[in-house]
């Protein structure tokens, strides 16, 4: 805890000892890392009124997320001398934006476990579930900070995405709390909610082609791929498809779930469990993630069984030491 307080303090001392400060997030946004980025962005504005604080990104969109607002329009010269924070990324290779480099310092603010120390400062909490929650501790930790309603419905909206709206591992009686201090700024959850679960007809009907049509290997792991033919015939968009991936989580007996994505670069794979950690089948594919919630790309319907095999396996050494869970 020392350490940690260590560590925020001087992030403090950076925030207060630079002009402009630049935010960045990762590439395909989710969440967290908007809520993050946003939320971030309207702290210090609101406790820094004279600076120049921006948050930006590269040209992939949220579209679900745009009720959180805009990001930020700058050019080269803005990051000369400019302190750059980059939020829920964990390596270089994903950061959205390849100007950040060009800042004079670089801060790194994250949950995932730990793979690249890019930063100047890292402040690395694997023990948070979501940065947004992490950014929210970070506030609270200095009482000269202040927040509107803008950035705690952006903090609120990260959290409650990458926790499963509080149900994946991770969650503690601090999350919580941390949550309860943000609906303390009169959030307006039930249009929050509205805005993030949605959806329109087609999704859904994509939804019902993927549980009539979703395979199950031998030991329980459920997958579905789906094309980019197959989201045209839906009228379906990319985000809204990856959105799909939790529609499989349901099934009895069943730990862990797939959902592939075809997509320009390859095949995207969004790997979800319960109790069985997938992390390290990730990164066996040009991905990661947390424990319970990973990403990965394969370049073919080859690597995709072979993803699915390694899933099955793992699945199958889970159940022989753990017996069959819920």
């Amino acid at each position: 805890m020392a350490k940690s307080l260590e560590i925020k303090t001087k992030i403090y001392e950076k925030i207060k000892a630079y002009d402009t400060i630049i935010i960045h997030r990762h590439h395909r946004p989710d969440g967290d890392c908007m809520g993050s980025s946003f939320g971030l962005r309207d702290i210090l504005l609101a406790s820094f009124p004279d600076k120049n604080i921006y948050s930006v990104g590269g040209r992939d969109k949220a579209e679900y997320l745009e009720f959180l607002g805009k990001e930020d329009q700058i050019n080269e010269e803005d990051y000369q001398d400019a302190l750059v924070i980059v939020v829920d990324t964990a390596n270089k290779e994903r950061i959205s934006g390849d100007d950040y480099s060009l800042g004079k310092e670089i801060i790194k603010i994250d949950h995932h476990i730990e793979t690249d120390p890019y930063g100047d400062i890292n402040y690395v909490r694997t023990d948070y579930p979501s940065t947004t929650s992490l950014i929210m501790d970070f506030f609270i930790s200095f009482p000269d900070l202040k927040m509107t309603k803008v950035g705690a419905t952006a903090l609120y909206v990260g959290m409650v995405t990458d926790t499963g709206r509080f149900r994946y591992d991770g969650v503690t009686g601090k999350t919580l709390r941390l949550a309860g201090d943000l609906l303390d700024y009169n959030l307006d959850t039930e249009e929050i909610f509205s805005r993030l679960y949605m959806r329109e007809r087609n999704v859904l009907k994509l939804e019902g082609h993927v549980l009539r049509k979703f395979k199950t290997t031998e030991n329980g792991v459920n997958y579905m791929y789906i094309s980019r033919r197959l989201r045209e015939r839906f009228k379906v968009k990319h985000g809204d498809a990856s959105a799909l991936v939790n529609t499989m989580d349901n099934v009895k007996g069943s730990l862990v779930w797939i959902l592939f994505l075809e997509a320009k670069e390859g095949i995207r794979a969004r790997i979800r469990s319960r109790y069985v950690n997938i992390s390290l089948i990730a990164q066996e594919f040009n991905g990661g993630g947390h424990k319970q919630a990973s990403g990965a790309s394969v370049k073919n319907k080859r690597e995709l069984k072979q993803l699915v095999k390694r899933a099955d396996e793992e699945l199958a050494k889970f159940k022989e030491e753990n017996g069959d869970l819920i």
